[in-house]
């Protein structure tokens, strides 16, 4: 037989021989997934970019902000060409609005202008100069870009904000917040610019994580603004808001939208309806609806402010 003092003391042996034997296989299984989590890493910084700038790339200077598509065409891989012989001109601080069903290459064609994708014909100019001339740094720079699906890093709302110019000072962020109308809910959290948002900004909803979105964006402050379908997935009193901080986000920019609500299109100096076919009317709302065309028939038919995607 044991006696109860020996009993404990074997227990105790035990615990101090198995602790590092379970320290041992933690450490182990770490061990794994931080090298799957590494050799993923090396092998996304061994990925090349296919669009590279050219020796003589030159940096954009001054930007006025006028943009010229010249008998543009794409096409993703061997596929039938989504965008052919586009022909527009924005000048600068104007703001041209791209409607249409979906599929007709709307979100393609703003994503051309700070080439995520190279064009397969044609040219695009900013200030006169073919994009694939500038530096793709310089270009980006002043280039500003609000989407529907909001992408925010794990961090605190300061950290989000100043994605959008990293060195910037706090007074230049807390501008950025006022003028985004998300400083005061800024400042009723716990920790204010320092709250940490969780993954995705998880803690955060629809409206805020677009509202943060468009802080960064006036952080910014670039000379060319696309906004693709930034308000559509929002309830009524998120889009007042966000409209609102819109509103003063465009002044003196050149800007671009995609929507599918009206009130973001009506005032738009021009209007370009797009199709799959291609480039079917343009102009003012007044003018397109006066024209009685596909834009009539669009504006005819929407839903509580949204254009559909298909027109019988």
């Amino acid at each position: 037989y044991i006696n109860t003092g020996d009993l404990v003391a074997y227990l105790l042996y035990i615990n101090f021989f198995l602790q590092p034997i379970r320290k041992l296989t933690n450490f182990t299984q770490q061990f794994q997934n931080g090298m799957t989590g590494f050799e993923r890493f090396v092998e996304i910084m061994k990925v090349k970019p296919s669009i590279v700038d050219k020796e003589d790339a030159v940096a954009l200077k001054k930007v006025k902000g006028k943009i010229e598509f010249k008998n543009v065409a794409f096409k993703y891989s061997a596929e039938k060409f989504v965008l052919s012989n586009i022909n527009l001109i924005i000048m600068p601080g104007e703001t041209m609005a791209l409607v249409g069903p979906s599929g007709g290459g709307k979100t393609t064609l703003c994503q051309l202008i700070p080439r995520f994708y190279e064009v397969n014909n044609g040219e695009i100019l900013i200030d006169g100069i073919n994009i694939k001339d500038i530096n793709i740094k310089s270009l980006r720079e002043n280039i500003g870009l609000v989407q529907q699906d909001i992408f925010l890093f794990t961090g605190t709302i300061k950290e989000n904000i100043l994605y959008g110019k990293p060195n910037a000072e706090d007074t230049e962020v807390i501008k950025a917040a006022r003028n985004a109308n998300i400083h005061d809910f800024i400042m009723s959290l716990p920790e204010r610019y320092d709250s940490y948002i969780g993954e995705k900004g998880i803690k955060l909803s629809g409206g805020q994580k677009q509202r943060i979105s468009l802080a960064r964006a006036f952080l910014k402050n670039p000379a060319i603004l696309i906004l693709d379908e930034a308000t559509s997935a929002l309830d009524s009193e998120a889009e007042i808001i966000i409209q609102q901080a819109l509103e003063k986000l465009t002044v003196g920019r050149t800007v671009l939208v995609i929507a599918h609500r009206l009130s973001t299109i009506k005032n738009a100096n021009e209007i370009v309806v797009l199709t799959d076919q291609g480039i079917k009317e343009k102009g003012n709302h007044d003018k397109l609806i006066a024209k009685d065309g596909l834009y009539t028939k669009l504006y005819n038919a929407q839903f509580r402010g949204f254009i559909p995607d298909e027109i019988e």
